[in-house]
């Protein structure tokens, strides 16, 4: 048998903040779940994300300790256009949540941000950047 990636677990200090996030970034998940220590989404394609509280961590794994910094984790979502890119950055910007990259056109062909979740991983936003008008367009 060969192992596939099934779920990707996120650990959480505020299950409401952290869903209340990743709702903006169009995941469904129910409002009764901000109060729940385990929560989980099937993703398109059937891969699982899933968020734990520090508690239920801590709970089975008494020597885990926070991560300090950021980088714990990267999350990317693709938009439909680079106007998406930079609405819904402005948007989770607003919402007060930090600004790591603001939107660009990256070198390597696209629209590209990265928004900090409330426990400080960051989350890219990007999507195909429009080719450059050429002569004649």
């Amino acid at each position: 048998m060969t192992p596939r990636l099934d779920m990707i677990g996120l650990v959480v200090s505020d299950m409401a903040a952290s869903l209340a996030f990743y709702r903006r970034l169009g995941l469904d998940l129910p409002p009764e779940a901000d109060g729940l220590p385990h929560v989980e989404a099937v993703l398109p394609g059937g891969t699982r994300i899933c968020w734990d509280t520090e508690e239920v961590i801590s709970s089975f794994d008494p020597s885990w300790t926070r991560p300090a910094g950021e980088g714990r984790v990267g999350l990317a979502f693709l938009c439909d256009s680079p106007d998406e890119v930079d609405a819904l950055y402005a948007e989770l910007t607003a919402a007060g949540h930090p600004g790591h990259l603001k939107p660009w056109d990256a070198f390597w062909g696209q629209r590209y941000a990265v928004v900090l979740d409330p426990d400080g991983s960051g989350v890219s936003l990007f999507a195909a950047a429009d080719a450059p008008a050429g002569p004649g367009a």
